[in-house]
C-alpha cells in the first residue's frame, strides 16, 4: 500500500469516526461527558488500530527478498525463509491488529525471527 492509499483509507476512516460520533449523540442526547468520552474512545481506538497496522505492514523490515535477508542476533548467520506468520498482537487501547511477516529460522543456532513493525 503506498501513502495515496493511506491517506484515501485513513481519511475514510476519519469520516466514519465523526459521522458515528454525531449518530452516537443524536441517539444518545442525555449522555454524561464520561459516556461521550467513551464511545469517542472506541471509535478513535479502531481507527488508531487500524493505522497502526497499515503503517506496520508497509514497513520495509516487515518481509526481506533478495539475497540480503537478516542475519540471526543470536549468532550472526543468515536466516533461512520458513514462509509468512501471523501475529496477533493488542494496543494500548485494546484493539487487535494483525501483522503478517516472512518467518526466519537461524540454521546454525536455531533462533527465530518474526520482524517487528
Amino acid at each position: 500500500m503506498n501513502g495515496q492509499d493511506f491517506a484515501k483509507n485513513w481519511q475514510a476512516m476519519s469520516e466514519e469516526v465523526i459521522t458515528g460520533m454525531k449518530e452516537w449523540r443524536l441517539q444518545h442526547p442525555r449522555a454524561t461527558l464520561r459516556e461521550i468520552e467513551a464511545a469517542l474512545d472506541e471509535r478513535l481506538g479502531r481507527m488508531r488500530a487500524r493505522m497502526l497496522q497499515d503503517a506496520a505492514l508497509a514497513s520495509e523490515q516487515a518481509d526481506w527478498e533478495g539475497e540480503g535477508g537478516p542475519a540471526c542476533s543470536e549468532c550472526g548467520t543468515r536466516l533461512d525463509r520458513r514462509g509468512r506468520e501471523e501475529r496477533h498482537l493488542q494496543t494500548h487501547g485494546g484493539q487487535e491488529i494483525v501483522l503478517e511477516r516472512r518467518y526466519g529460522v537461524c540454521p546454525a543456532c536455531g533462533a527465530g525471527l518474526f520482524p517487528p513493525g
